[in-house]
């Protein structure tokens, strides 16, 4: 059915929304994250206080059902497990054990990331003529930095894949303070940067441009959990610098307990989002 467009909504370059008026007088409205997490597209009669919405098909959901489900629960593990490894380092002796927990946790937070930009390659497409959105042929990857939810989801699986190398290296020994530093602080830095740009985007996204509170939106308050437990990872690495004079972190209880918090915001985000499903 032949349509013409009303409105474009986003930020920069990117476009999160796209309202239009079809031939008949409906109008549809269709939502970046709305269409990638849920597979649902939005069709109303101007005056209807209800909204009906258009699916799918069949295939593209139940992909995006069981990529939802990777993904949340590998955060939710994950970060369960970053907790845990943070809990002991502050109260007891981490020692080998607590890097092996600490190793596993990122091995988990690198499923939900991939998974969560596996989301974002496959999502259904809108079908620019009518009411609808096209499933597409699975793929294991593209490159569409122009999509705002496949650059978001990009920087956090690589920002994963950069705390693994800050977790690989946390399990060597003997190291001197400059290796410490380059090897494990400096991956670590660089993968909290990567989620806190990413952050950005999904919270970008999910408000269609200028950050704001979205109280009943589930997606706004997925996005805004994480981002806040983003920041916690970056206060945790500011404070886990080793100072080259002494040998001594800048503050072992700030590190140890913004992780800590950071990690249960993620976990959190986790579980909210089995809600947030097709």
């Amino acid at each position: 059915m032949s349509r013409t467009e009303a409105r474009s909504e986003g930020a920069g370059p990117f476009t999160t929304r796209l309202t239009w008026r079809l031939m008949d007088g409906r109008i549809a409205v269709w939502e970046s994250r709305r269409a990638r997490k849920r597979g649902l597209l939005t069709v109303r009669v101007p005056g209807e206080a209800e909204d009906r919405s258009r699916r799918a098909d069949i295939v593209s959901i139940a992909r995006l059902r069981r990529l939802n489900a990777v993904a949340a629960a590998a955060f939710t593990v994950g970060g369960l497990l970053f907790a845990l490894w943070a809990g002991v380092a502050q109260f007891g002796s981490a020692g080998a054990t607590g890097a092996w927990i600490y190793f596993t946790g990122g091995l988990f937070f690198n499923t939900g990331g991939y998974a969560s930009l596996l989301q974002a390659v496959n999502a259904p497409r809108r079908d620019s003529e009518s009411d609808a959105l096209a499933g597409r042929r699975w793929r294991w990857w593209s490159y569409e930095p122009g999509r705002i939810d496949w650059l978001s989801t990009f920087l956090l699986f690589v920002g994963t894949l950069v705390f693994g190398v800050n977790l690989l290296d946390s399990l060597l020994t003997g190291l001197s303070t400059q290796q410490t530093d380059r090897l494990i602080w400096a991956p670590d830095m660089i993968g909290c940067v990567l989620f806190l740009v990413s952050g950005h985007l999904a919270v970008v996204e999910v408000c269609h441009g200028r950050p704001r509170v979205l109280a009943g939106d589930l997606g706004w308050w997925i996005v805004a959990v994480n981002q806040l437990g983003s920041v916690l990872f970056l206060v945790s690495a500011l404070a886990a610098y080793t100072r080259p004079a002494t040998g001594s972190l800048v503050n072992v209880d700030i590190a140890n307990w913004g992780t800590l918090a950071g990690a249960l915001c993620f976990s959190a985000g986790g579980v909210v989002q089995f809600f947030e499903r097709p």
